[in-house]
C-alpha cells in the first residue's frame, strides 16, 4: 500500500522520533542519483535500466495527461537494499475500528507512525499493546512528502517498488505525486481517498492508452484480487462497527461477537481463495493480512477507499477534465471535515 509517511520536518512530539525521521530520510536522499545515470551506467542491471525507462514515460505521462506536478519528484532513484522504505505503525482500541493519532507540525494529525527502522515500529507498536491498543506493523514502499522536498531533488523513485508491473508502478506514482496537489491537515481519510481516486482514474488512463496487452492483463488479474479482498474486509468492518456500536451489550456478548466476525472474515477468505480458481501463491500478499488483522488493520485500511467513490463521481461530474477536477476537489478541502466527508458521500450515492 503507498501511504504519504509520516516526516517530521520541522520538530516533533520527541527528540528521538524526530532524529530518526530527518536521518532516515536524509539517508534516502543522499542514496538518490539522477535517473539517466543509472539508465546510462554501465553496472545497471537490464531490468533495472528497463524499469527506469518506464518509471520516466509514466512520470512524464503524469505531468502531461493527468496535470500532476511537474517537478524533481520521481526523477531520481535509490536503491536502499532493503524492502520496505519505512515501517508504519498503527493501533486501534479493542473494540473501535478508530484509529489513535499523532499529531505533527506538517502533516497534522494522522493515524499512523512511521519508522525507517523496523525494531523501532515494533517496539512502538509493543508499548501500544501494553496500553490495551491493538496494533498492526507494516511495511511501507513508498511514500509523499508533500512535495516541500522538492528544493533537495523531491522523492525518488526506489528498489522497493520500481519493479512492480507495469499497472502498479504507475498507480503508484500517481498516488504520491497527487499528495503533493492536495493534503488537508488532520484529515487522513480525505488526503488518502483523494490519492486513491487519482492512482485509480490515471491508472485505467495509461493502461488504456499506453500499456500492452501483457501489462493489462498482468494488471487486471492483480487488481481483480485486490478488489475481491477490498470487498470482502469492507463488508467485515461493517460487521464490526455493528458489534461495537450496539447499544448495552455487555462485554463478554461483544467480545463473542467480535470473534465470530473475525473468524467469518477468515473463512470467507479461504472460500474467496478457493473459489478464484488461482495458485494458492497468487494470495500469498494478502495470506499475512488476514491472519494478522485486527482493528488496527481495518481501520487503515478504511482510510484508502472510504471516500474514492465521491472522488470518483466528482470526476466524472466534470467532464474528466484534471484542472477542474482539482479546483473542485480544493473546494471541498476548504469545508469544515465532516462537511466535506458528507458531500463526498453523497456524490457517490448519487
Amino acid at each position: 500500500m503507498a501511504v504519504a509517511a509520516t516526516l517530521c520536518l520541522t520538530g516533533c512530539s520527541s527528540v528521538g522520533y524526530y532524529w530518526q525521521s530527518a536521518v532516515g530520510h536524509l539517508n534516502i536522499l543522499q542514496q538518490a542519483r539522477p535517473v539517466d545515470d543509472w539508465v546510462n551506467g554501465a553496472d545497471t542491471p537490464s531490468r533495472v535500466r528497463a524499469k527506469l525507462e518506464l518509471s520516466q514515460r509514466i512520470r512524464d505521462f503524469a505531468s502531461r495527461e493527468l496535470k500532476l506536478p511537474d517537478n524533481p519528484s520521481y526523477r531520481r532513484y535509490a536503491d536502499l537494499h532493503r524492502t520496505a522504505a519505512v515501517y508504519n505503525v498503527t493501533a486501534a482500541p479493542a473494540y473501535s475500528l478508530e484509529l489513535k493519532t499523532w499529531c505533527f507540525p506538517v502533516t497534522g494529525c494522522v493515524g499512523y507512525r512511521g519508522y525507517y527502522d523496523e525494531a523501532k515500529a515494533r517496539a512502538e507498536a509493543g508499548e501500544l499493546a501494553l496500553q490495551g491498543y491493538e496494533t498492526n506493523v507494516y511495511p511501507v514502499t513508498a511514500y509523499s512528502t508533500l512535495g516541500l522536498m522538492n528544493w533537495a531533488g523531491g522523492d525518488p523513485l526506489l528498489n522497493t517498488f520500481i519493479h512492480y508491473p507495469e499497472g502498479e508502478l504507475a498507480r503508484l506514482v500517481f498516488h504520491e505525486l497527487a499528495h503533493q496537489v492536495l493534503y488537508v491537515k488532520n484529515d487522513t481519510t480525505f488526503n488518502e481517498s483523494f490519492a486513491t481516486a487519482v492512482e485509480r482514474l490515471g491508472g485505467a488512463r495509461w493502461l488504456h492508452s499506453h500499456a500492452g496487452d501483457k501489462a493489462r492483463k498482468d494488471y487486471a488479474a492483480f487488481d481483480g484480487r485486490r478488489r475481491m479482498f477490498k470487498q470482502l474486509s469492507r463488508a467485515t468492518r461493517k460487521r464490526l462497527e455493528a458489534v461495537y456500536e450496539t447499544p448495552g451489550i455487555g462485554f463478554e456478548a461483544k467480545e463473542e461477537a467480535k470473534r465470530r466476525v473475525m473468524a467469518q472474515f477468515r473463512t470467507e477468505y479461504e472460500a474467496m481463495k478457493a473459489a478464484s480458481g488461482l495458485e494458492p501463491s497468487a494470495w500469498r500478499g494478502y495470506d499475512r493480512w488476514v491472519r494478522e488483522a485486527n482493528n488496527a488493520f481495518f481501520g487503515a485500511q478504511a482510510a484508502y477507499d472510504e471516500l474514492v467513490p465521491g472522488f470518483e463521481a466528482l470526476f466524472r461530474s466534470v467532464g474528466g477534465d484534471w484542472d477542474r477536477f482539482y479546483d473542485a476537489a480544493r473546494q471541498l478541502a476548504a469545508l469544515p471535515k465532516q462537511e466535506r466527508h458528507e458531500k463526498l458521500k453523497e456524490a457517490a450515492g448519487g
